[in-house]
């Protein structure tokens, strides 16, 4: 597939800014089933400074910097790229079982794994639980194969759970998620990954877009799709596997990469520092994904 992102964020602030800097990571990855063809970002008031740098986790950063006073920034980020699925003939019945990828995630020595298992680390959004570990445990029996347990936990999120926006913040912490059963494609995403993290198995998180199809007989219409968020988790052997708890899918053609690391923290698609500005900002973002033809 081949698709064109438009991704505008725009913020109205009450009283001047005099000075801001910035962080988005609005530019998709290349990867093994994606590739990047182009991108460009547009900065108004325009930017004093501007950079592009691969961060720590291998993602394209964008820095920016703008010194003149202002009282609306508009960032548009416009990329176009190829996906394809992430392996053919992609059998989740076989492969190592989840008591061998437990023991090779302690044992093995090969650098991908040795990579890997900054992934099974408790990071800034997600902690580790036996209240996550109890929820989970009930896909993972020892004999059973790890990608096939994946997707049994995947399965549960999507049925157990109501997407509810609007239901949680960016700060609601995963016991209440876990005790609420509702959020959105970030909760789900973090609930997965603390999860399989309190198991022993290593997980990121994977911000990005996805196209949105409309209903049969229906037009697509613009302004649908919007950032989402998904997992990969390791199998040690195999190599990473991308799953989306909000859709009770593996990840496809259809899912576009923005950016991978720990958490949402790591990954946020716009943060940074301003001085001035008034009380909080209005916000509004929206995501346009469309499809061209090969």
């Amino acid at each position: 597939m081949r698709y064109r992102i438009k991704h505008i964020t725009e913020y109205r602030y009450s009283d001047r800014v005099s000075h801001c800097y910035n962080l988005a990571h609005m530019i998709p990855r290349t990867t093994l089933r994606q590739k990047c063809l182009k991108s460009d970002v547009d900065v108004q008031p325009m930017s004093a400074y501007a950079t592009r740098r691969q961060d720590y986790f291998g993602n394209m950063a964008f820095h920016f910097e703008i010194q003149r006073p202002h009282k609306k920034l508009i960032i548009s980020a416009t990329s176009e790229v190829n996906t394809g699925p992430q392996r053919s003939n992609l059998n989740l019945d076989f492969g190592i079982t989840c008591a061998q990828a437990r023991e090779l995630m302690k044992k093995a020595k090969d650098f991908e794994t040795l990579q890997a298992r900054e992934y099974q680390l408790e990071s800034p959004m997600i902690r580790a639980s036996s209240e996550l570990q109890e929820f989970a445990a009930p896909s993972f029996a020892d004999d059973r194969p790890l990608l096939s347990a994946v997707m049994d936990l995947t399965r549960r999120i999507f049925k157990e759970f109501s997407y509810e926006p609007q239901s949680t913040t960016i700060a609601t912490p995963l016991h209440e998620v876990l005790e609420s059963r509702k959020g959105v494609c970030q909760d789900f995403a973090h609930l997965q990954i603390g999860c399989l993290r309190s198991l022993g198995f290593a997980a990121k998180y994977v911000s990005g877009y996805i196209e949105t199809l409309p209903p049969p007989g229906k037009e697509k219409l613009v302004g649908t799709d919007a950032t989402h968020a998904w997992i990969s988790v390791y199998s040690p052997t195999e190599g990473w596997f991308e799953f989306d708890p909000t859709n009770e899918c593996l990840a496809g053609e259809q899912h576009i990469i923005t950016a991978w690391g720990r958490d949402f923290f790591d990954v946020t698609p716009l943060k940074g520092v301003i001085f001035g500005g008034g009380q909080t900002p209005t916000l509004n973002v929206s995501v346009d994904v469309a499809r061209l033809a090969d």
